[in-house]
């Protein structure tokens, strides 16, 4: 079982940074791939970016390739979303996410464990 807490999110004008956190508790969280999604008003629940166990590997959605990194501390138990030069299509709720198996997926049917959602408000 993983517990998943997100933190971070806020109100923003664009062009700004911000970081989202994810505190993880549970023993697997070393061995699952990890993930955020975003879910903006109106729209589906989509994939943002994904990390192996390892940290070595890692994938982004298009819109966010080159402006959000994302990251993760196996001795912490946390993940992060580093969001640089936000736009305000990146206005969403923001959710941390887990899944059995350290291989990332783009999928969110894929993930097992997902944090209640942190508000990330961006204005023109």
């Amino acid at each position: 079982q993983v517990q998943l807490v997100e933190s971070g999110g806020g109100l923003v004008q664009a062009g700004d940074s911000l970081r989202l956190s994810c505190a993880a508790s549970g023993r697997t969280f070393s061995s699952s791939a990890m993930a955020w999604f975003r879910q903006g008003p109106g729209k589906e629940r989509e994939f943002v970016a994904t990390i192996n166990w390892s940290g070595r590997s890692t994938e982004y959605t298009d819109s966010v390739e080159g402006r959000f990194t994302i990251a993760r501390d196996n001795a912490k138990n946390t993940v992060s979303l580093q969001m640089n030069s936000l736009k305000p299509e990146d206005t969403a709720v923001y959710y941390c996410a887990a899944k059995a198996g350290g291989i990332t997926s783009r999928s969110r049917w894929s993930y097992d464990y997902w944090g209640q959602g942190t508000r990330v408000t961006v204005s023109s």
